[in-house]
């Protein structure tokens, strides 16, 4: 009996893994765009932050979520081999 066959095989883990790549490379776009200060006005839509340097932060937290997206799409990609 094959592996693929199973329920909860190792195809079951595709579309997260898809699903955690693209969220973080999207992720790490925007943290670019935030720290070159180039963000699109939507994403400052509704902010109660005002000020310069915060873009500095909202950078640093889509660079953790983007790290941390790819990272876990790496190990639910290595345990489903």
């Amino acid at each position: 009996m094959s592996s693929g066959s199973v329920s909860g095989g190792a195809g079951s883990k595709r579309p997260l893994v898809i699903t955690l790549t693209v969220v973080g490379v999207i992720a790490i776009i925007v943290a670019i765009l935030w720290f070159a200060g180039a963000a699109p006005s939507f994403l400052n839509a509704g902010s109660h932050v005002k000020g310069h340097g915060n873009h500095v932060y909202r950078g640093a937290v889509g660079l953790v979520v983007g790290i941390g997206c790819l990272a876990g799409a790496w190990f639910a990609n290595k345990r489903s081999r």
